[in-house]
């Protein structure tokens, strides 16, 4: 990776910092994240800057990590933003050592708290705000830090009315007060170092992706003959019907992306998950037998359901 010669400078990432950085000044606050270009996003500990996936840095390596992963972190202006804002939330905490303060801890949690192999999301939970997918504040009183934060930096977030009545409203007025109290202060932490920076990252690109590809496919799945078996037919009794692998493959993009928007789990994981119940598919001999586009419904429906149970027993952490 340190051979591809990728800055931030004249990327798409550019943009999205100069706006982060206005952003912030609207609030008055004295705090401008360097950014560098690394293998993932991440807010070192200790350091008020952000380290952003090098793959944003051309389109090239765009398409490239979209082939391999069906879908591109940041990739968006939308979900730049969302990211930026949110690793600003840490650096905020780095320039100011507000993990430090009583009040910090009291409302979100003790912040030497190991993070965990993996967390447990209550999506029905109102304590906790809605900006990254897949629940990510109730990783981390760290990662519930960031996401609050993220949400009250957002112009017209209209985060009052959006959150009245949830108990995640009490955090985002204390963030409102704290960063109020900060307005105009010079950080305390001003350091400018590059954590693993791309210029220093001897991976390949290969290595990269056989890596990073073992690191979102599910470890355990489900057993998912029975279901399978009730939506499909091993006995065609005469009827018409297509082999049920040969069904699924020719959904497979459409119902892979409305999973994902469904349940915010990563595109690369539910392939992998679609991959194995087509290879049982075939496997158990079943056809698809009826109208097509109700089974294309009920397999949306089921493929959502394992991964709830999936997301809800064992969601790997993986770190920012």
């Amino acid at each position: 990776m340190c051979d591809l010669g990728l800055e931030v400078a004249g990327s798409c990432i550019e943009a999205g910092v100069e706006r982060l950085y206005a952003e912030l000044e609207d609030r008055d606050l004295r705090v401008k994240p360097h950014v560098w270009l690394s293998n993932e996003w991440f807010c070192p500990d200790g350091v008020p800057g952000i380290a952003a996936p090098f793959y944003l840095a051309h389109p090239r390596l765009k398409r490239l990590e979209r082939r391999h992963m069906l879908e591109v972190e940041g990739g968006t202006h939308r979900e730049m933003r969302k990211l930026l804002r949110h690793e600003a939330g840490h650096a905020i905490v780095h320039a100011f050592n507000l993990q430090r303060r009583k009040r910090w801890r009291e409302v979100f949690g003790s912040p030497g708290l190991p993070y965990p192999e993996y967390y447990r999301p209550n999506p029905a939970s109102r304590r906790y705000v809605l900006n990254l997918d897949l629940w990510y504040a109730q990783a981390h009183p760290h990662e519930d830090f960031a996401e609050t934060f993220a949400v009250w930096l957002a112009p017209r977030s209209n985060w009052r009315q959006r959150y009245a009545g949830w108990p995640a409203l009490r955090k985002l007025e204390y963030v409102d007060e704290l960063m109020a109290s900060l307005a105009g202060e010079q950080p305390c932490v001003m350091t400018r170092r590059r954590v693993d920076p791309i210029s220093a990252l001897r991976q390949t690109l290969r290595d990269y992706y056989r890596d990073k590809g073992d690191r979102y496919a599910p470890g355990h799945p489900d057993d998912y003959d029975d279901d399978l078996k009730r939506l499909f037919t091993d006995v065609v009794n005469g009827r018409s019907g297509r082999p049920a692998a040969s069904f699924l493959r020719s959904h497979r993009s459409e119902i892979r992306r409305m999973v994902a928007r469904w349940t915010g789990e990563y595109e690369f994981t539910l392939d992998v998950v679609l991959g194995e119940m087509i290879g049982r598919c075939k496997e158990l001999r079943l056809r698809a037998v009826g109208d097509e586009q109700r089974m294309k419904l009920d397999f949306t429906i089921l493929l959502t359901s394992h991964t709830m149970h999936y997301l809800y027993r064992k969601r790997e952490w993986h770190a920012l």
